[in-house]
């Protein structure tokens, strides 16, 4: 897969921009001048939110009443065309054909970013680590992205009833209901998201090993309600449910559900210790970029697809080594980095150059 071109209509600061690209594309300049909403407006076309927590009217231009983004891409063998438009609700277009929603552009358009941010994937909470992995998985199966939406749906209606309880008793009877609801679909994410943590910790682990010279060891593991591994999908909706229904009482005294994957987490052990709490900023540094290219790596394993690799402002933050490791290990891919500095990187890399100013394309 190849992105050609992308233009932008009212999209952040972009009033009306057209930007061609090539494998290798360094995109500088000031700080709060666009880069970082050029590198996002390539992302948004894998069907993925934004990666920068963005809800959707937030991307439109001050003082617009929508904004617009299509791309001229290679992929399936032929170029295609792709379509976003935001009102405050994304529509999607390919090939001019309308499509179901964004998500479905995800088939055709795969992405992976790596941003500062991204160190909160071991420094910060649980939902972090878990929106990794589901922003990876969006971009595997295409119907994960409609099973997170039942469940929080599902996850919404419990909860409500058991604030509601305390009110009116005679509501408890449908807590069954939405227990079921979310059993079934929260044995979907669990199980998928346990097999995206055994399949991508092979390429984690070569990876860290390779940034840390040998000397470190980095493991995952799935952290839930019960021990996951090995099991079957029916068998986690069944042990979900009994949960789900043996803390009810629980539930309802602390008005919320404590039991099911949206409060999951995923451990990141470095030498078998816990590497938010343990890990040096080196080693922490490196665990997140060895998971970025890992998923990387694994979405070209799964798909066939090699994904676009964005860098945003990363680059500048690491050594020569770790830069040159991460940009060799992307080999014959189309990267997209943002840099302040276009020499810095110039010197590891040859690339298109493209100055961002004030929203605009500088000559």
């Amino acid at each position: 897969m190849k992105i050609n071109r992308l233009e932008a209509e009212n999209f952040r600061n972009f009033k009306n921009i057209a930007v061609d690209f090539e494998d290798v594309n360094i995109i500088y300049g000031k700080n709060a001048q666009g880069k970082t909403n050029l590198i996002e407006a390539i992302y948004l076309f894998t069907g993925a939110r934004s990666f920068r927590g963005a809800r959707d009217s937030e991307m439109i231009s001050f003082g617009c009443k929508k904004a617009r983004l299509k791309i001229n891409f290679e992929g399936g063998g032929r170029k295609q065309t792709a379509e976003i438009e935001t009102d405050g609700k994304k529509r999607a277009k390919l090939n001019g054909i309308s499509k179901k929603s964004v998500s479905a552009l995800g088939e055709e358009i795969k992405a992976v970013v790596f941003s500062p941010a991204h160190l909160m994937l071991v420094k910060g909470g649980p939902a972090e680590r878990r929106k990794f992995a589901d922003d990876a998985l969006c971009q595997i199966k295409s119907n994960y992205a409609a099973v997170l939406k039942a469940y929080g749906r599902a996850l919404q209606q419990r909860n409500i009833v058991i604030k509601d309880i305390s009110v009116s008793a005679d509501l408890r009877s449908m807590l069954y209901v939405w227990d079921a609801a979310l059993a079934k679909e929260g044995a979907k994410i669990i199980y998928q998201r346990q097999k995206y943590i055994e399949a991508i910790t092979p390429f984690v682990k070569d990876i860290f090993s390779g940034i840390s010279g040998g000397k470190e060891e980095i493991t995952l593991k799935l952290d839930g309600d019960f021990d996951y591994a090995g099991l079957e999908q029916a068998e986690i909706e069944k042990k979900l449910l009994k949960m789900l229904n043996e803390n009810q009482n629980n539930d309802i005294l602390n008005k919320i559900t404590k039991t099911g994957p949206h409060r999951d987490d995923i451990e990141i052990l470095i030498n078998g210790k816990s590497a938010r709490i343990y890990g040096s900023q080196g080693q922490q540094r490196s665990s997140v970029l060895a998971l970025k290219l890992a998923e990387a790596s694994l979405l070209y394993e799964k798909t066939g697809i090699k994904p676009a690799a964005l860098l945003d402002d990363v680059m500048s933050e690491l050594d020569e080594k770790r830069q040159d490791y991460i940009l060799n290990h992307l080999k014959d891919w189309q990267v997209f980095i943002t840099c302040c500095d276009a020499e810095s990187v110039l010197r590891l890399k040859k690339g298109k150059t493209i100055k961002i100013e004030n929203g605009t394309v500088a000559e």
